[in-house]
């Protein structure tokens, strides 16, 4: 008996496979209440109705193990099951078109996948969302599959593999999840992996002996993702150093003067780039191929945090570039990985410029503290040393809100909350008197009247020529074919395409 059981083990973990991933399909749109109420009241009496009834059949006929599904249903009710049969297919095809567009979309946001169009399409859930590419790709493979292959049963072992890959991750990244960020005890953490690792090592053991059988398909699509991926990341990081490394140094723009050497008129140019600290080599070839530059120089950096959703107040980050009569600062961008940017172009300057005001007023008013912080620690210590008694004069409470800032920068940013605002003393909260601050804010708001230009480079990344061979095959070849054929920084920023200025060049790496 025990080696009959042995022998016919992996059919049965074939069979509870689809069962068991179809309770966790859907996690991703639903919550975990309504999963259980569904489960509990309709899909576990259907599911064991019907393989009591398949069981019952097979003990009557034993031989028809092949067709045991539709040859268990009465005549009567074959078509009405078939459609169900072929709706609930359409189900589980929708899951898995979502799943690999909400996987597509976040592998985007953290730099690890070609950019793409993405459409959403719901006013209130932010993660339904529709990709054109991926969906034209799912299409065209399986019918590709289908024809190829001819059999459900090759294609049912490609699906029992891909399955039982997506549950071993879920496993290891949820027993990652359990020691770096719950930050659970250590035995318990061990446990989790301990107890599904060894269900899922059954299912795995099940499904290994159908790789020459179909089984092969879903280990060559992840073997060509994971090179895109990686080709990607790895050209995208390259490129990002080499801008890190030609980066413009103070020195050279102190030099220049605040006129950078050319005409400044009014406008705001917003320069898109990947630093978060220092200025671009970008903007040296603007300075160089424009007659003028605009009177309000903002470098934009996008960048995606490691949290789902970024409060739009604190969307913002904001730094001062050079000094004040320079007018250019560093923006940068935070939106979470389930953030999503449909925003219209007017909304986003709207924004950015109420944020850059407020910036400049908190700017002022930090200084105004700064100065009447360090004058009346002058005047303490003045008044000390002029009485022979030990007391102290009243000190200056300190300032117990914390800034706002980016955890990856090395300097903190120069963005406080509202809190922070109101803690401030009375005596400071005039510097909006402060005239060198209302010039500012007049400027910007001059500037603003006169519109936006969204400065872009069109930029190569090309191979040094003592670079081994296998780095150049990647960047020359691999990694220049994905930028060519993904989706153009312009149209995946929504940059209006009558404001925007292009300038070319060429990152050697």
């Amino acid at each position: 008996m025990f080696k009959i059981l042995y022998k016919h083990l992996h059919i049965i973990y074939s069979y509870v496979i689809a069962g068991a991933e179809a309770m966790f399909a859907d996690l991703g749109h639903f919550n975990v209440l309504s999963i259980q109420i569904a489960f509990t009241c309709v899909v576990f009496p259907c599911l064991l109705l019907g393989y009591m009834g398949q069981a019952a059949y097979l003990m009557k006929y034993p031989y028809s193990v092949e067709r045991i599904f539709y040859d268990s249903v009465p005549n009567g009710l074959f078509w009405p099951v078939f459609v169900i049969a072929t709706l609930a297919a359409m189900i589980a095809s929708q899951a898995m078109i979502s799943a690999t567009f909400s996987c597509i979309k976040q592998s985007m946001a953290l730099g690890c996948f070609p950019r793409l169009k993405i459409v959403h399409t719901s006013r209130r859930l932010m993660g339904q969302i529709y990709i054109p590419v991926i969906n034209w790709f799912l299409m065209i493979m399986c019918i590709l599959v289908v024809a190829s292959f001819r059999s459900t049963t090759d294609i049912a072992n490609a699906y029992g593999i891909a399955e039982v890959g997506v549950m071993m991750v879920s496993t290891t990244l949820v027993t990652l999840v359990m020691l770096l960020i719950w930050q659970t005890n250590l035995f318990l953490a061990l446990c989790f992996p301990l107890v599904f690792g060894t269900i899922e090592l059954c299912y795995l053991s099940a499904v290994l002996t159908k790789i020459k059988e179909g089984g092969w398909l879903p280990l060559a699509f992840a073997s060509c993702f994971l090179c895109v991926m990686y080709t990607w990341n790895y050209g995208s990081v390259l490129k990002y150093q080499s801008e890190v490394r030609e980066k413009i140094s103070m020195d050279f723009l102190l030099d220049l003067g605040s006129t950078l050497g050319t005409v400044r008129v009014p406008g705001i140019g917003l320069l898109y780039n990947e630093l978060v600290q220092g200025v671009p080599s970008i903007f040296g070839q603007f300075l160089l191929g424009l007659p003028a530059i605009h009177s309000t120089i903002v470098f934009v950096c996008i960048k995606y945090v490691p949290v789902p959703v970024v409060r739009q107040e604190e969307r913002f980050l904001f730094r001062r570039v050079c000094p004040k009569d320079y007018h250019m600062f560093r923006c940068i961008a935070r939106y979470g990985y389930k953030d999503v940017r449909k925003e219209d172009q007017h909304a986003f300057e709207q924004l950015l410029v109420e944020s850059l005001e407020k910036f400049l007023r908190t700017e002022a008013q930090e200084l105004a503290l700064e100065n009447s912080t360090l004058a009346e620690t002058e005047f303490d210590s003045v008044s000390v040393r002029s009485r022979d008694s030990g007391v102290q004069g009243d000190g200056v409470e300190e300032l117990r809100i914390p800034l706002m800032y980016d955890q990856r920068l090395e300097e903190p940013g120069t963005s406080i909350s509202e809190e922070a605002v109101m803690a401030l003393p009375s005596s400071v909260m005039s510097s909006d008197e402060d005239p060198s601050l209302e010039y500012e804010l007049s400027a910007l708001r001059e500037a603003m009247d006169s519109g936006f230009t969204y400065l872009l480079a069109h930029g190569d990344v090309r191979a040094r020529k003592k670079s081994w061979f296998l780095k150049k095959l990647v960047i020359n070849y691999f990694y220049a074919f994905l930028r060519r054929n993904c989706r153009a920084g312009a149209a995946n920023m929504s940059v209006p395409h009558m404001n925007i200025m292009q300038v070319g060049m060429t990152y050697m790496v």
